[in-house]
């Protein structure tokens, strides 16, 4: 039996960008255009990001990534494959991109999702996040949901 790992890996590996276009089809199909905030496979290419993957043996069940902004980290591009859902696949992803901020010496996560995800939602809660304010260069919206949390 395959255990479940979190690595570093590459947005254009042919998984992890299967699992990008999911979900930016599923933001497309959610939300208005100008409420997507997700960034392009090639935008998580760059050195302030740090992007990974679970694995459970070969199969890529889900990814995230963390964009270092100095002083905060943002998550972005948090998805966990439909038929991987509930079975700890996103809060291990949590929890790796949270002990990847504390090793950047980061004093905060702060992450923007949309209004209609409440698995979501519920699922940074757990994880100590709470709602605040637009950060950044985001823009209050009704369609978005801003969290954050402090790393002590």
């Amino acid at each position: 039996m395959s255990v479940l790992i979190i690595t570093p890996g590459d947005p254009r590996d042919p998984a992890a960008t299967a699992l990008l276009r999911a979900s930016h089809a599923l933001m497309q199909s959610l939300f208005d255009p100008e409420d997507n905030h997700y960034l392009e496979i090639e935008d998580l290419c760059v050195p302030s990001i740090k992007f990974l993957v679970a694995r459970n043996g070969t199969e890529t069940l889900g990814c995230a990534a963390l964009s270092n902004q100095q002083s905060y980290g943002e998550i972005k591009s948090m998805f966990v494959a439909p038929e991987a859902r509930g079975q700890g696949v996103a809060d291990a992803l949590m929890t790796a991109l949270d002990k990847e901020a504390r090793q950047l010496g980061l004093s905060s996560l702060k992450l923007e999702t949309g209004d209609k995800l409440k698995a979501a939602h519920r699922l940074y809660h757990r994880h100590g996040f709470r709602v605040c304010g637009p950060f950044g260069t985001y823009e209050e919206s009704p369609a978005s949901v801003f969290m954050s949390k402090p790393l002590g």
